[in-house]
């Protein structure tokens, strides 16, 4: 039995693109040419459909649309034994293994086998790409972020931030987060610390939006806003590593100055004299003595 697969003409009428993609108009005019004049150097691969009458399209569909463009009534092809289904998949799968995919394509592809019933694992294993990558984008689809999954698209925010940014909880300040990564306003790193901030402000009271009866009415978020509401941030915890620091700087003269004092004799006598026996348990603690 022999391993070449046997090709058939097939009305290019009968075969259905199940994952018809947008295609650049100059290279597939190239292609156009290029069959014009030196003919089709592979067939396509299809599959039949039960009853023998239509095909589903597996791999081909620049070649396929090029005959239909040229008025060819036929194509060559192999025709393969697949459900439905696996022709999906395969062809899908084939498109972006093949060439350059953009991000669009790549993020509709992942949400096609996502409504397949396909797992995070699944699709990963797929489209080569990891199962962190499918579950930010499955994420954003499932949650109707059209405007970061557009961004994702484009290739300017990356998943991860795109994650964060639409776990914000405003559509306001969600849209300031990108505007301001797109802006190049504030670095991914510090997408995750504002929106913390303003969720911490939020619960606080002291939010962005206040909703509470009588309050007037918060102007919506901004990137410039964002921007000074973590410079703010930045600017408090700044001050309270310092206190933090001088207080500590206090502390430390305090015991040196008592564990110098406690080794004097007649200071302890003095201070039994008044009735002090104990010290403070945070002094104690660091002093190394409980007792005077």
């Amino acid at each position: 039995m022999s391993d070449i697969p046997e090709i058939l003409m097939i009305p290019v009428n009968a075969i259905t693109v199940l994952n018809p993609r947008a295609r650049n108009k100059r290279v597939f005019q190239e292609l156009v040419t290029s069959i014009e004049r030196l003919g089709l150097k592979k067939p396509i691969t299809v599959s039949q459909r039960p009853g023998r009458s239509r095909y589903d399209l597996v791999c081909g569909q620049g070649r396929l649309e090029a005959f239909m463009a040229l008025g060819q009534e036929s194509i060559p092809a192999v025709v393969i034994d697949a459900a439905e289904d696996d022709c999906f998949v395969m062809s899908l799968v084939e498109n972006l293994a093949r060439r350059q995919h953009t991000p669009l394509e790549l993020v509709r592809a992942i949400g096609a086998l996502r409504e397949r019933g396909y797992s995070h694992g699944e699709i990963a294993a797929k489209v080569g790409f990891s199962r962190e990558y499918i579950y930010a984008i499955c994420f954003l689809l499932e949650n109707g972020e059209e405007k970061l999954i557009s961004a994702v698209e484009r290739g300017v925010i990356p998943h991860t931030i795109a994650m964060e940014i639409a776990q914000a909880k405003e559509g306001d300040v969600q849209q300031a987060l990108a505007q301001a990564y797109e802006d190049k306003a504030i670095p991914g790193n510090q997408v995750l610390a504002i929106r913390r901030i303003i969720e911490q402000r939020n619960t606080s009271g002291k939010g962005m939006n206040p909703r509470s009866r009588g309050a007037r009415p918060a102007k919506p978020a901004t990137p410039e806003s964002l921007i000074r509401a973590l410079q703010r941030e930045t600017e408090r915890q700044t001050a309270f590593v310092r206190r933090a620091g001088l207080t500590q700087s206090r502390l430390d003269f305090v015991v040196s100055a008592l564990q110098h004092l406690l080794a004097n004799d007649l200071f302890v006598a003095l201070l039994r004299a008044e009735g002090f026996n104990t010290l403070p348990t945070a002094l104690a603690a660091r002093i190394g003595r409980e007792r005077l």
